[in-house]
């Protein structure tokens, strides 16, 4: 196994990037992470935007919460989350151009 360049990460670094893509690792956090980037939206907001059930998205919510990707703030009677920081919109937005560029070859 290769060793770390004295300018790489620690380890601990690099262990938590891989939680973080582990975070990620799921389609139903990534299509999320796609509609809070749009801006702040409630659970039942976004149970009707994945058509998924209630449980699933506050299951994967909590991952989410988990890894830093989203915060929650209480408004009222429900909670509204939102995207942490622009970081998280960077990450997702670079991966789906990625795909796009090695599916459809460059954009020229």
């Amino acid at each position: 196994m290769p060793t770390l360049r004295p300018d790489s990460p620690d380890t601990d670094h690099v262990e938590r990037v891989s939680m973080l893509f582990k975070s990620l690792s799921s389609p139903v956090r990534l299509t999320l992470l796609i509609h809070l980037m749009e801006g702040g939206h409630t659970v039942h907001e976004l149970v009707d935007h994945l058509s998924v059930s209630q449980p699933l998205v506050s299951q994967h919510l909590r991952v989410l919460r988990s890894a830093g990707l989203v915060r929650a703030e209480s408004v009222g009677r429900e909670r509204v989350y939102t995207i942490t920081d622009e970081h998280v919109s960077h990450i997702v937005r670079d991966a789906l151009q990625h795909v796009t560029e090695v599916h459809d070859g460059p954009a020229h």
